[in-house]
């Protein structure tokens, strides 16, 4: 299937600022991944992602040029956005990614997710269809829209997500066992791949993906 990667990566972080200055950019903060190895926490996601996804469409904001450099270097046609915005992130990507068999919406800040558990969301993905990992009870991220929510997801605004569409179109849960579905990068204590078992470093199990 021709399903596209959506990495929503123009939010502005701020409860991570908040922590460890208003300089520092989470998406570009060292982070422990799976591996064991360090990267930038957009890289971790970057990585994460699965061969089979080809097209892949970064949305972030134009000052943000290492993470442009990053997206580029993965594969990632980049749309620049003065919106950060979930629901403009993902209306703007999906019109200008064109068509589709359905849409991929990854979060910019969630590194730990295992490339497996992407793969298990992707596979299987109908028309009118919306497939969402859960783990422990709980839906994560990422999400996959079959083709036949085009035209919802582009008539979101704001920074309102995709969960409005829930009411509207066949949710099929995927069940992973992957802690890293359900956790983000919202705070500095929360970049330890390492400890992604549960919130007990600081960190935080993120529904940010389905508001």
């Amino acid at each position: 299937m021709n399903v596209t990667a959506i990495v929503l990566a123009a939010g502005q972080g701020s409860r991570f600022r908040a922590e460890a200055g208003m300089d520092q950019d989470k998406l570009l903060a060292d982070c422990v991944g799976l591996d064991g190895v360090v990267r930038p926490v957009i890289e971790q996601v970057l990585l994460n992602l699965p061969a089979r996804v080809v097209e892949r469409w970064l949305v972030t904001s134009p000052e943000r040029t290492e993470v442009i450099r990053l997206a580029q270097a993965y594969g990632c046609q980049v749309l620049l956005l003065h919106s950060a915005g979930m629901g403009d992130s993902i209306a703007a990507a999906v019109a200008a990614s064109g068509s589709a068999d359905g849409w991929l919406v990854v979060l910019g800040d969630m590194p730990f997710i295992l490339t497996s558990s992407i793969e298990s969301v992707v596979a299987g993905l109908a028309v009118s269809r919306i497939r969402v990992p859960v783990h422990a009870g709980r839906y994560g991220h990422p999400v996959a829209f079959g083709s036949g929510c085009a035209q919802a997801l582009m008539g979101l605004s704001g920074d309102v997500g995709a969960k409005s569409l829930f009411a509207s179109f066949r949710v099929v849960p995927v069940n992973v066992l992957d802690p890293g579905v359900l956790w983000d990068v919202d705070v500095p204590s929360s970049l330890r791949g390492a400890e992604v078992n549960g919130p007990t470093n600081g960190g935080s199990f993120s529904d940010t993906a389905l508001r």
